[in-house]
């Protein structure tokens, strides 16, 4: 994978006045002694950190694991992804990442904050290192978490994902305690100059998610009813918005990871999969349009999982439809769809189906909203809510909503609800490589397919990542890696 570095993403963070100035990778950063690092010096650059690895790394492969992606004609940077695996190795530096300069900034500005009883700063640390947390969980299942960020062990334990999921939402409640709406809060991209009112907003929506994960294997029905109940949510979207620049090394990371021709690169790598176009045409749905682009016919195909096609093939690089990526494209951490998604699926689950079905259509009209497009009506046509399988419309609606913003939730959604469900068309059956017949009439809307050479340890989609090298490698606490196919906590 190509690397995108910021010269001023500091592990302790630095001093700034804007965002655009932490972004100017041409500006010498400051080197604050660590006596006089302050909340609003390190805050942004851990944010900046993470909106990097989660809008890049982990949305691009993540898309190829939901089937929105697949790989462009003649290139293979990613073909192992759309064939369903992960390694050790290619997780490695994003976990170091999170680790390192997000969680280890925070730390240290949850301790700066609580000392000077600066209750909205700590609470948005303490939710960003939250957020944090759920993506290592979600991720990899067991990570470092009692014993991580001390310097009293070199070789933490690794925590189960139950856990960490208790722990952190622990934290969030004696932050949320400690904090008022009025607070202020350090300098920070996410929410610049707000007080702390969006940071609760932000840690209420986050616990819902939580929460909501945690709903299959625990009963924590009180909790999420209490949350719908209190009803204050973010109104937007929670996102790094506002603070891109078109130019190289300052873009929106996924634009600069796939869309950096305009900035001097020449390799592309990502396509619109078959699984996600057979979908969304079925019944016209218009985000296809926000979040694609038209082939050079000025048409929409759909490509294979598993294949980058053959040098031979008839089916070359402007057959295929591309993202459709701006450079000041936000980085979105949860959506107005995604919670009114949350508060459907509760509502179903608990037999209030009047109440789901209002929430239900709420999050679908956020999300064609979300995407400045209209149509939500033949989206709740295709696809209505069933009390009996509320999964099923739940589950393929938030894969859709999702796959032109955040790959890697859809992910976790798509693990969790089990929908789309998994196909009897396969790959080869839809695409054979060695006389290049292509039959995308074969591909059943709403479902996945198997891809092309794929993973042979997966029985349904890459269920987790392997350990990251950079932790397991050197910790001689790292526990057995269960499989690919073994699920998370909150999937079993």
């Amino acid at each position: 994978m190509k690397k995108i570095f910021f010269a001023s993403l500091l592990v302790l963070g630095l001093s700034l006045t804007s965002c655009d100035d932490f972004l100017d990778i041409n500006q010498d950063p400051n080197s604050p002694t660590q006596e006089n690092m302050t909340s609003s010096m390190m805050l942004p650059a851990a944010e900046l950190n993470l909106a990097h690895s989660y809008g890049d790394f982990l949305r691009t492969s993540t898309g190829y694991f939901t089937q929105y992606y697949s790989q462009y004609f003649g290139t293979s940077n990613y073909l192992d992804y759309s064939q369903f695996t992960m390694s050790a190795v290619r997780s490695s530096s994003t976990y170091t990442q999170l680790n390192t300069r997000v969680l280890n900034n925070l730390k240290t500005i949850r301790e700066l904050s609580s000392a000077e009883e600066d209750w909205g700063t700590y609470l948005a640390a303490t939710t960003l290192r939250a957020f944090t947390y759920q993506v290592l969980v979600d991720c990899y299942g067991e990570v470092p978490y009692t014993q991580a960020q001390n310097l009293s062990y070199l070789t933490p334990e690794y925590d189960d994902g139950q856990t960490i999921y208790d722990g952190i939402l622990a934290e969030l409640d004696e932050a949320l305690e400690k904090a008022n709406g009025g607070d202020q809060v350090a300098t920070s991209i996410l929410f610049p100059g707000a007080t702390a009112a969006s940071w609760i907003q932000f840690a209420n929506a986050l616990k819902l998610r939580i929460l909501t994960r945690e709903s299959g294997v625990k009963d924590v029905n009180a909790q999420i009813a209490a949350l719908i109940q209190e009803d204050n949510f973010p109104a937007a979207n929670v996102q790094f918005a506002g603070c891109w620049k078109n130019e190289a090394g300052q873009a929106n990371p996924f634009f600069m990871e796939d869309a950096f021709a305009s900035y001097g690169a020449s390799q592309q790598n990502i396509v619109l999969n078959l699984a996600l176009y057979g979908t969304m045409s079925e019944y016209g749905d218009a985000r296809l349009q926000a979040y694609f682009t038209p082939n050079a016919d000025g048409d929409y195909t759909g490509s294979v999982s598993g294949t980058n096609f053959s040098t031979t093939s008839k089916y070359k690089s402007t057959y295929w439809c591309r993202p459709n990526a701006h450079f000041d494209d936000p980085v979105v951490l949860i959506s107005t769809s995604d919670v009114n998604f949350y508060i459907a699926e509760y509502y179903a689950k608990n037999g209030n189906n009047g109440m789901a079905q209002e929430y239900y259509r709420k999050a679908i009209e956020a999300s064609f909203a979300n995407a400045g497009v209209t149509g939500a009506e033949a989206a709740l046509s295709a696809y209505p809510l069933d009390a009996s399988n509320y999964k099923r419309a739940i589950g393929i609606q938030k894969w859709i909503d999702l796959s032109g913003y955040n790959s890697f939730e859809g992910w976790c959604e798509l693990r969790r609800l089990g929908y789309p469900a998994m196909g009897s068309v396969t790959g080869d059956q839809i695409y054979n490589e060695q006389s290049d017949a292509y039959n995308p009439d074969l591909y059943v809307p709403g479902t996945l397919y198997k891809p092309i050479k794929c993973n042979t340890a997966v029985t349904t989609i890459l269920q987790r990542f392997p350990y990251a090298e950079s932790s397991a490698n050197r910790n001689q606490n790292a526990p057995d890696y269960p499989g690919d196919s073994a699920p998370v906590f909150w999937a079993k």
